[in-house]
């Protein structure tokens, strides 16, 4: 291939950004804030990164880049940048599914032992310098119930299951795919209140699309346990989030452990901080230590591809929306 122009979208000062120098001098590379910033390489650029940019500014991008032939998005969700024209647009749309799930996998887990072995009780008995004997629940002897069977509900499964519990997932398509070996019911969309009303623990990981915002509601809420358990990392809008703070307020169910919210950050008069029963993250259980480095080696790799002509990782149904 030709030499490449690349322009990302994000600040020039992130340390991390730095490893796009290692490209080598066929790669053209100019990195700025604002569309504005990256003339005068956007006029010839191929290839989008967006680091952390919103709709707008990647509009004037493709409005100002008539030889772009890719974009990737660093993150996984995708519902802040898709706009008509990028939906409509043939140019391939990638995404970072997969670079964060297993630390999100990991927090469901933290989520199911929380309750299951009662860590709030735990910490007011040590605050009180009480020791209270209590009884506990086994993990492996419960349900965890995952709506969205992506990426990041494969990495909940596959750990829950490694603990000894039953696995349900429930997605759009039910046909058999990688991962459901640790699933034992796979549930069609459908269907989604016979399956809540089988599980101890609910994680959300479905992208928010105009089909899935608030898809789980007051009914959702209704058709679950009295003692079960929500969790949500995938995307806050996913869970109306009025219904589930009522659902909580009035025990129709136990309690819920959360990554992200309706509105983050979570203003500070939600009812949500002041609920013992809530497990409360602010949208960083992705967070590790490499994450970025990690998002960045993704792109490289997908870069790699893009400039020997390979097949991209994660193309996305941009009209789907993940």
């Amino acid at each position: 291939m030709e030499k490449i122009t690349l322009v990302v979208l994000g600040d020039p000062t992130v340390p991390t950004l730095k490893k796009l120098e290692s490209l080598g001098p066929d790669v053209r590379l100019k990195t700025g804030k604002t569309a504005e910033s990256l003339q005068p390489e956007l006029a010839e650029a191929n290839v989008l990164f967006n680091w952390q940019s919103g709709k707008d500014e990647i509009r004037k991008v493709m409005e100002g880049a008539p030889h772009l032939q890719w974009i990737h998005a660093r993150f996984a969700g995708l519902d802040h940048i898709l706009f008509p024209e990028l939906i409509e647009s043939p140019i391939p749309l990638t995404n970072g599914s997969g670079v964060f799930s297993q630390s999100l996998g990991e927090f469901a887990i933290l989520g199911a032992l929380y309750f299951a072995k009662y860590v709030p009780r735990l910490n007011k008995s040590k605050s009180a310098r009480a020791w209270e004997v209590f009884t506990v629940e086994y993990a492996a002897r419960q349900t965890i119930g995952i709506v969205g069977h992506g990426d990041i509900g494969r990495a909940v499964a596959w750990r829950a299951k490694a603990l000894g519990m039953r696995v349900l997932a429930l997605r759009r398509d039910t046909s058999r795919r990688a991962g459901d070996e640790h699933v034992e019911r796979v549930y069609p969309t459908a269907e989604l209140h016979a399956m809540l009303a089988e599980c101890d623990y609910v994680v959300v990981t479905a992208p928010l699309t105009p089909e899935t915002r608030h898809m789980m509601g007051k009914k959702e809420f209704e058709a679950m346990k009295p003692t079960a358990i929500i969790m949500n990392i995938g995307r806050g809008p996913v869970i109306d989030e009025s219904a589930m703070i009522a659902a909580l307020q009035t025990g129709r169910i136990q309690g819920a452990a959360l990554d992200v919210f309706e509105v983050e950050p979570l203003p500070q008069d939600s009812p949500l901080w002041s609920m013992d029963n809530v497990l409360i993250s602010p949208h960083s259980a992705d967070h590790t230590t490499t994450w970025l480095e990690d998002s960045m080696d993704f792109f490289l790799d997908q870069f790699a591809r893009f400039r020997s002509g390979g097949p991209l990782l994660n193309v996305v149904n941009k009209r789907a929306g993940y």
